[in-house]
Order: C-alpha cells, then sequence, then structure tokens
C-alpha cells in the first residue's frame, strides 16, 4: 500500500511541475530558515552549560545601590576567592578569572602580541572541563611558570612540531613552559577568545595582583558540592563582602548557566533586558516562518482542488475509503516536505558560513549526531502532516456524486479558512517589518547622537612593553614629527568606562551614593579628543604641575555636586582633587542611555592608553607609517597595535545591529513565503471563477475591469492584515525599545511604510495570475456548459 501511494504521489508531483515546484521551495525556504534559526537558538541554551559540573558551577555577583538605582555585575575583589573557601566548606573548587591580558608570546623568531589571555588559579580545568588535546590538566597552571595553550595558538606558536614541555616567552617577564594543549575554547564559552591561561601565582609574582577588597576587577566561579542547599547558601554568601570592607553591597551567585541568557546588564550594572528574550522572540519566528511556509502549501494544494476533486470522485466509487484518500495526501505531503528538508540542508549548507558570521558564532550542522537526524526526521515528518493535513481533509470529503457531475459547491464565505490563514501571514509579515524598521530607526537616532567629541582621527594605543616606561620620549617624538596635532595619555579609552567610585565633598547629602565614572589622564586631554569646556580650563602640566591632583568634571557629575562655581571645589577620593574645569556631557558607554556622572582626574591617577589626534594634513596611510616607525623606535618587541576611535565606538551598535539584520533577513523571508501562498490563494480563486470570468468577458467585461475584481479581494485582505497587525506591532516595538532612555518614539511614518509596501507587494504578486485568468480565452472555460 505505501509503495502504492508512493507511486502516485511521484506521479502527480510530476503532472503539475509548476505547483511542485513553488511547493518545494516555499517549504525548503522556511524549513532552512527554521533550522538556521534553532541552530542559533541551541547554541545560546547551551552556552557554558556543556560542562560536566555545570549544574554545580555558579558566579558570585554583587548587587549594590548607586544613587536611586540598583545595580548589579559579575566583578569581584580578588581577596575574595581565599575568604569565600575558608568560610564556606561546601565549596569544592573556586578559581578567579582575569581576562583580556596580552603577554607579546615569544618562541624563536615568533612574536605574537594580539593573542587574548587569561590569569586563573589552578583548580579552573577542574572545574571547566574544556576538551585536553595534550598534556595532564590536573597538574596544570599549579606552579608559576606554567602555561596552557589552545590547539590553534599551538599551532602558530609551535607548528607541527611538539609542543607540550616547550617554553614560551611572556613579556621580557617570564618563561613558561606548555603545560597542556586544549580544544579552541568553543564561541558560546564565556572565555571565548582566549588563547591561552596562565597561572594566578605567576600574576602574584610579577606584581599584577592585590588585597584591595574595594577593588571589584575579577570575575570568581564556585563549584559547590551536590548536596549544597543552595537557597540556603544564598543567603549565607548575601552578606559575605560586607564582613571584610566597608559597603551596603551584597553578594549574589548566579548559574554558571544561565549567566549569558538570564544576567543582563548595562555597562554601569544597570539592569537590562535579559538575552532569553530574544531568544524566545527568534523561537516565534522560526515557528511562525515554518507555518507560513505550511500555510503555503495548504493554499497550493487546495488551489488545485477543481483538478483531483474528479480523482477523488472515482476513487471513492470504486471502494477507497475517506481514511486511505487521507493517507494518499498526506504520503504526497510528507514527499515534498522530505524533498524540501534536503533541499533546505544544502540552502543551509551554502548560507551557514555567511550566517555564523552574522550571529558572530561558529554554527555547523551536527551530522554525526544521532539525535539531530532523529529531531530532522521529526521535523520532517511534523511538516508534511501539518502542511498537509488541511488539503488531505478537505480533498477527502469530497462526494463522488456531486463531483463526477460537475457539482463541486465551493466555499463561497466572505472569510474563508483560506483568507484567514492568508491574513494571518501578512500579519506576521508586517509585525516583522514594522519593528525591522523601528530597529534601524533607532541604530540611525542613536548612531546620529551628539558624542560630545571628535572620534575622527583619533587613535587609542593601549600600553605594552616598553610604552609607559617611554610614554614622555614617545609623546615628544609624536608631536614634534608632526604626525600627530594633540596627544594625552589616559587610563581608560574614551569609549569605554574602566573604574566607577563614590566621591566625597563638602555638604554631600548622607543619603547620597552616586557612583562617578572615573579616568585619570595626564594632561591635554580637551584638546586631544575634541572635548567642549563649559568652564575653566584643560590639564596643562607644564604651567600647572599641580594638575597632576587637579580633576574635571562633566555637567551631570556638576549637577551632583549642587557647586554653585564648581572651580576651585575640593573632591575626594582617596586624596584631595581641586577641579579646574567643566565639560560639555560627552557619551562614554552606551549610546542608548543617558551620560553618567564623569570625572577625570590628573596624572596622579595614572595612565595606560596613548591618544593621538592625526594632522589634518597628512593622509591616514602616512601617518600610520610614521607612527608605527615611532612606536617601533621605544618599544622595538612589539608590533604596533592601535584603535581608530570612530571604529571603536561604531561596536557599540554591533548588537543591535545584529539584531536589526536578523530581523530585516527573516522578515525578507517571511514576506516572500507570504507572497508565494498570495500566489496559490490567487490561482485558487482564479481557478474557482474561471466560468464566471468566462461569462462576463462573453458580456462586454475589459481585462482591466476583471484583473481589478480578483485583485481587489487581496488588497482587501491585506488591509484587514495591516489593522491587525499595527496595534501589536506598536506593543512589541514599544516593548523592545523601553530599556533605552535615549529611544525613538514609534510614529505613524513607520505604519505607513510597512503598509504601502504590504499592498504594493500584494498587486504584484497576485497580478500575474489576475492578468493571466481575464486573458484566457472564454470559449475554454464555458465549453462543457
Amino acid at each position: 500500500m505505501l509503495k502504492n501511494y508512493i507511486l502516485i504521489a511521484f506521479r502527480n508531483l510530476k503532472n503539475n511541475k509548476g505547483f511542485t515546484t513553488i511547493n518545494i521551495v516555499g517549504l525548503a525556504i522556511g524549513m532552512a530558515a527554521s533550522i538556521m534559526i534553532m541552530l542559533w537558538v541551541k547554541s545560546e541554551f547551551t552556552f557554558d552549560r556543556f560542562y560536566t559540573k555545570a549544574g554545580q558551577i555558579y558566579a558570585v555577583g554583587l548587587k549594590d545601590v548607586w544613587g536611586s538605582e540598583t545595580v548589579q555585575h559579575f566583578y569581584t575583589p580578588k581577596p575574595m576567592a581565599a575568604a569565600l573557601k575558608t568560610d564556606f566548606p561546601e565549596i569544592r573548587n573556586i578559581s578567579r578569572v582575569n581576562s583580556g591580558i596580552g603577554f607579546l608570546l615569544t618562541k624563536g623568531e615568533i612574536k605574537l602580541a594580539r593573542e587574548k589571555g587569561a590569569f586563573v588559579d589552578s583548580s579552573f580545568l577542574k572545574m571547566f572541563d574544556y576538551k585536553v588535546l595534550a598534556g595532564n590538566s590536573a597538574e596544570a597552571l599549579k606552579t608559576p611558570n606554567q602555561i596552557v595553550i589552545t590547539r590553534s595558538l599551538a599551532q602558530r606558536l609551535f607548528g607541527a612540531g611538539e609542543a607540550i614541555h616547550q617554553t614560551v616567552k611572556l613579556d621580557s617577564t617570564a618563561i613558561a613552559t606548555v603545560a597542556a594543549i586544549i580544544e579552541d575554547i568553543p564561541d558560546n564559552s564565556f572565555m571565548k577568545g582566549i588563547s591561552y591561561l596562565v597561572p594566578w601565582t605567576l600574576m602574584e609574582q610579577i606584581g599584577y595582583s592585590d588585597n584591595y577588597w574595594d577593588n571589584n576587577s575579577v570575575q570568581t566561579y564556585i563549584e559547590l558540592d551536590k548536596n549544597t542547599n543552595i537557597g540556603q547558601f544564598k543567603k549565607q554568601i548575601k552578606g559575605f563582602l560586607q564582613k571584610h570592607t566597608e559597603t551596603k553591597a551584597e553578594n549574589f551567585i548566579q548559574p554558571v548557566g544561565n549567566k549569558w541568557l538570564y544576567s543582563k546588564f548595562t555597562d554601569m550594572g544597570k539592569p537590562a533586558t535579559p538575552r532569553v528574550g530574544m531568544v524566545r522572540t527568534f523561537i516565534a519566528i522560526a515557528c511562525f516562518i515554518l507555518i507560513i511556509a505550511c500555510i503555503n502549501f495548504m493554499n497550493l494544494s487546495t488551489a488545485q482542488s477543481e483538478k483531483r476533486a474528479k480523482e477523488v470522485g472515482v476513487r471513492k466509487v470504486i471502494g477507497a475509503s475517506r481514511q486511505l484518500l487521507i493517507g494518499q495526501f498526506l504520503t504526497e505531503s510528507i514527499l515534498i516536505s522530505a524533498i524540501s528538508g534536503l533541499l533546505a540542508i544544502l540552502i543551509v549548507l551554502l548560507t551557514l558560513p555567511h550566517y555564523s558570521s552574522l550571529v558572530s558564532r561558529q554554527l555547523q550542522i551536527p551530522f554525526s549526531d544521532i539525535a539531530f537526524w532523529s529531531a530532522f526526521i521529526g521535523f520532517i515528518l511534523l511538516t508534511g502532516i501539518l502542511s498537509g493535513s488541511y488539503p488531505a481533509f478537505y480533498l477527502s470529503s469530497f462526494r463522488p456524486v456531486k463531483v463526477l457531475k460537475g457539482k463541486l459547491l465551493h466555499m463561497q464565505s466572505k472569510l474563508s479558512a483560506r483568507k484567514i490563514l492568508v491574513i494571518s501571514q501578512f500579519c506576521i509579515a508586517i509585525i516583522l517589518i514594522i519593528t525591522t524598521i523601528s530597529i534601524q530607526k533607532q541604530i540611525k537616532y542613536a548612531q546620529d547622537r551628539e558624542v560630545g567629541y571628535n572620534k575622527d582621527r583619533l587613535i587609542n594605543v593601549m600600553d605594552q612593553g616598553s610604552i609607559r616606561k617611554n610614554s614622555r620620549l614617545i609623546k615628544n617624538a609624536l608631536l614634534s614629527s608632526g604626525v600627530a596635532s594633540h596627544v594625552s595619555r589616559t587610563s581608560s579609552p574614551l569609549t569605554e568606562n574602566w573604574s566607577n567610585n563614590p566621591m566625597q565633598w563638602a555638604g554631600k547629602p548622607e543619603d547620597d551614593n552616586t557612583m562617578f565614572a572615573r579616568i585619570g589622564v595626564d594632561d591635554n586631554l580637551v584638546g586631544t579628543a575634541g572635548l567642549q569646556l563649559i568652564a575653566g580650563r584643560d590639564f596643562d602640566l607644564s604651567k600647572f604641575p599641580t594638575d597632576s591632583s587637579a580633576m574635571i568634571i562633566n555637567e551631570s557629575a556638576a549637577k551632583v555636586f549642587h557647586f554653585d562655581n564648581p572651580i576651585g571645589k575640593t573632591i575626594v577620593d582617596g586624596i584631595s582633587w581641586h577641579i579646574i574645569g567643566v565639560i560639555k556631557d560627552f557619551v562614554q558607554e552606551s549610546p542608548f542611555n543617558p551620560v553618567t556622572p564623569l570625572v577625570i582626574q590628573g596624572a596622579a591617577s595614572g595612565t595606560s592608553v596613548t591618544n593621538i589626534r592625526l594632522d589634518d594634513r597628512i593622509e591616514t596611510r602616512d601617518a600610520l607609517a610614521s607612527l608605527e616607525k615611532i612606536f617601533k623606535e621605544y618599544n622595538p618587541d612589539y608590533p604596533f597595535d592601535y584603535v581608530f576611535v570612530d571604529a571603536k565606538y561604531a561596536e557599540k551598535f554591533k548588537d543591535f545591529e545584529q539584531l536589526g539584520k536578523l530581523s530585516s533577513f527573516f522578515a525578507l523571508l517571511t514576506i516572500f513565503i507570504s507572497c508565494l501562498g498570495l500566489y496559490g490563494l490567487t490561482a485558487y480563486m482564479a481557478e474557482n471563477r474561471t466560468k464566471e470570468i468566462g461569462v462576463r468577458k462573453v458580456l462586454g467585461a475589459s481585462v482591466s475591469s476583471i484583473t481589478t475584481m480578483l485583485s481587489k479581494d487581496f488588497v482587501l485582505l491585506v488591509l484587514l492584515s495591516c489593522l491587525i497587525a499595527f496595534p501589536i506591532a506598536y506593543y512589541i516595538a514599544d516593548q523592545m525599545l523601553s530599556s533605552y532612555t535615549y529611544r525613538i518614539r514609534i510614529s505613524w511614518d513607520i505604519f505607513l511604510i510597512a503598509g504601502t509596501g504590504a499592498v504594493a507587494l500584494t498587486l504584484l504578486t497576485v497580478s500575474y495570475q489576475s492578468i493571466k485568468a481575464a486573458l484566457n480565452n472564454p470559449v475554454k472555460s464555458l465549453r462543457d456548459e
């Protein structure tokens, strides 16, 4: 029986090549889009959950109140780890992580300066079991002179040669022996991008560590016993930090597997929309795209009902039961689904590299995974049954007496099931269009925001090697050569906030716990960055040596201090700082949020970044060549590594732009598949009204009037879709943007663009079938009357 079903199914598909092709292409595109989304979703839901002990590992966080807002983050003091291990016996292992370090790695003539590493405790690889390819992970990282490297770094340093027990020079500071090689850290790990691990004891040995309880600068992870009462442990750790330092901040723990999806904070630690919300949104989009593709199958199948009606009648007359007919039609739909599924896999394979780049994640189809193939087969069966169920039950319900006499009654209701399905399709498409336009407008709105300084031709060079030691010589060389018009050193890049502190000043209210962003600078920052002075002056150590303990504040900080005239006032932060200037607010953190209070402290606070304003008279390429020559002269062991500030600032939009690109991509797919559905419904309606069209033409109706008659129904369907979709889209877009203070207002033009575009696409889609039906010879359609 099954063999007979398949043979008949192939025959029917062959006899209707046009509809078969549209069915297969529509389903394949919908299935491919769903597969791509679910590959990304799987990567998101497995983020930091692939460790063997993931259920026992927790990140230690800190919750505090800054001003009127509660902030949270996962940065802790360095000495906290030892104290936690002492106070809580249920902690089996504990490890700190100080990532982002960048030693110059030297092996013979090979020098690598752009590798990203991390200081970790010796228990790190016991907790996070990354795949070990060589060496003994249990003994690695126990002594300061060891290093663990990834497979890719081993190839870059040692080629095809043996790497275990080989030595690598770290800057000019230490010689480290390769104790283990691990597989490259996957993209769905908090250690993504790290290519080597060095012991925490090395950090202490070279003087990079400290015992300050007020310096929250490293991540701390704990592994708890399986039998630990988590609720009780959370209560006990809550006030842990308060025992060691004067603070109102409280500790909390978060499962390492939940940190990525459920713990979303801004740079200042303010709660933001968790990433899991976006993941769930795209799961819904995947389902909607697949449903839309299935709806197209239903519409295209029922559009052929007139052709299949007599076939059904004949089969029933010769004894075929309705169950057998349902089985036949479901076999056809499952066969189409299977072909579409294979085509979908091919589409995914061809587009996956670009898609992986779009989502910043290396995605792969797990062909060797039995679970994947089981899910894929289930996916094909589900899609086949879902898309074929309505046509199967609809076509098998025809009564043989009526269909064989040519008296098949068609559904004439104003709002048939198929019309409802098309309305649903376009509702989803219009919602996606509106949210996509809203995202794009929000990105443009934030990009056009006044930054408060001049990003153009401004370069950052981070300290490495001998740069800090020779900073004065480098600065003089840059200015005297004419390649730079201004040079200033800061403790952090202008585009990032690395430090937040409370401040003390005369008249400070007792309940004021405002946290201030903080930057250290030597001199000439206003001139270098192009900041806008409101009052006072720039730093100038050559004229005013006391500027090393001076301070410039921004407008937001001035409002907090409540000084009538801030110039000359004193602010205490460890030492006394006297205010010499006030600048306009500039965007240091998220361009979607308000500017935070900022204090810029003099040279006594320390610096680690060289900011260079290129001279406008020199071409950028020539200027970079001159910069490289100067830095190589004073820092010969390191490659010249620089960052353009405008490019770094553009990275602030990366996540939002990624969301916009994904939304645009899937919105276009949804619209395309929806248009296929319209094509199917147009064919169905034209086929149903063939004789009516013939009569109208005989009576003198023009082609344009018949085309209008057939098209207006679909335009009305799309207009109805707009009425339903607009309020839903407004709510979704408003909720999506609600977490951003600096945001657009959703205006009427967004809805006008979406509605006009949907109607225009509808007319383009249905015009072909409508005109084709209107041009048919009425003699053919009326021949059997």
